[in-house]
Order: C-alpha cells, then structure tokens, then sequence
C-alpha cells in the first residue's frame, strides 16, 4: 500500500508538470497564407486507478471552423495585348459600317443627314486610336519612324514598328476616322452640288483615295453635261 502511494505521488508530479507545459499551448492562433486557424484548446482526461496508476489522455479542441479561407480580388487584367488589339480591330470596323450603309442606301433620307452632320463617330474612333497608340508607345517609336540621319521616316523602319499587332491595330483605326470623314466630305459636296456620290462613299471605306478621285471625276462629268445641255437650249 505504501508502495502504490509513494507511485501515485510520483505520477502526480509528473502530471503537473505536463500541465504546465500544455498549457502554453492553449489560446494559439496561427495564420497561413489564404488561410486562418482557429484558436485550439487542450481537453485533458485524467483516470487513475490503484490498478492501472494514472493515465492522463490529452485531445485536442477545435473551435467552430477551423479553416478560414480569406477572399480575395482578382486585380490583374485577363487580356493580353493581342486580344485588345483585335477586340478594338473589330469594334472600329463594326462601327464604321452603319454610317456607310445610310449614305448609299438613303443619301437623301433625313435620318442619314442628321447623322452624318454628328461629330460622335469621329469623337470615339479618336479615344480608339488613342488608347491604342498609349499601349503600343515604346522608346524605340520616336527612333523607328524617324530613322534617317534627316529625321525623315524610312519603310524598314515603318515595317519594323508595324510588325506589332497594337500598332498595327492602331492605324487602322486611325484609316477608318480619316476614311469616314472623307467619306462625310464627299456626302455633303453631292447633297449640296446635287451630284451622285453612292459610288464615291463606297469606294472611301477601303479605298479613300480613289473615292476622292472618283467623286472629282463625277463631278467634273455632271457639270460638263449640265453646261452642254445649257448650251443646247
């Protein structure tokens, strides 16, 4: 009997000082990256018995959730360069193609006139271009376009910067605007000379210059045969 409590005393030491050091324990909070622990606890079970001696079984208390996941917003852009280059391609292509449908299918129809008195297009194809040209400007731009020893643009050069897709992407934009305000020209010259221009408009959309030249053409024509039929009467 002396011996079972001189080996309860013992055990009893020892239990205290596992207690001790398990209770340093107690109250932790961990953070992880993305993550976030919940404070864990210590349940300890004490069983003693003359028997067995003493057993202390330790378990461990979670609280709540133990995992917490923060949330996180996605800041980075999900386009690339290409992909920009060939939305903004196709939107100024689309927008374009309106304007030219009103003056060749109805010249005269106020709609088209009131339309194409608007200055929108030529306002939103600017931010086009603009955005466009801001995202492919590098150092090497200014050199590329004037490479020669005169500051006078040379075609290696101009092939060399255009072999970006954004610039590329760019000057496209920026022959649509050109393009559809030459095409506005030459509206309003045939509304207010009463000469055909449906020929003239179409062939501006891809073909601006041959468009200008056409139209001239169309209107030296027009008026030749007004001035003979004048003279005839």
């Amino acid at each position: 009997m002396i011996n079972r409590l001189g080996h309860f005393k013992q055990h009893w030491h020892t239990l205290k000082r596992e207690q001790r050091s398990v209770s340093s324990l107690r109250g932790i909070s961990t953070k992880f990256v993305g993550q976030q622990v919940a404070i864990i606890g210590i349940k300890e079970n004490t069983d003693w018995s003359f028997v067995r001696g003493t057993r202390v079984v330790f378990s461990p208390k979670v609280a709540g959730h133990l995992l917490q996941r923060r949330s996180y917003k996605v800041s980075a852009s999900w386009f690339t360069s290409s992909q920009i280059a060939s939305g903004v391609f196709t939107l100024g292509t689309a927008a374009v193609l309106p304007f030219y449908t009103l003056m060749v299918l109805a010249p005269k129809a106020k709609l088209t006139k009131r339309t194409m008195e608007s200055t929108i297009p030529y306002g939103a194809l600017g931010l086009m271009y603009a955005y466009l040209l801001y995202l492919s400007w590098t150092p090497d731009t200014m050199r590329l376009m004037f490479a020669s020893k005169y500051w006078l643009p040379e075609l290696p050069s101009i092939g060399k910067m255009f072999s970006s897709e954004m610039t590329l992407a760019s000057a496209w934009i920026h022959l649509l605007a050109v393009d559809l305000f030459a095409a506005r020209q030459v509206y309003q010259d045939g509304l207010e000379n009463e000469i055909e221009t449906r020929h003239s408009v179409s062939l501006c959309l891809l073909f601006c210059p041959i468009g200008i030249v056409t139209h001239m053409i169309t209107k030296s024509l027009t008026k030749g045969m007004e001035n003979t039929e004048q003279s005839l009467e």
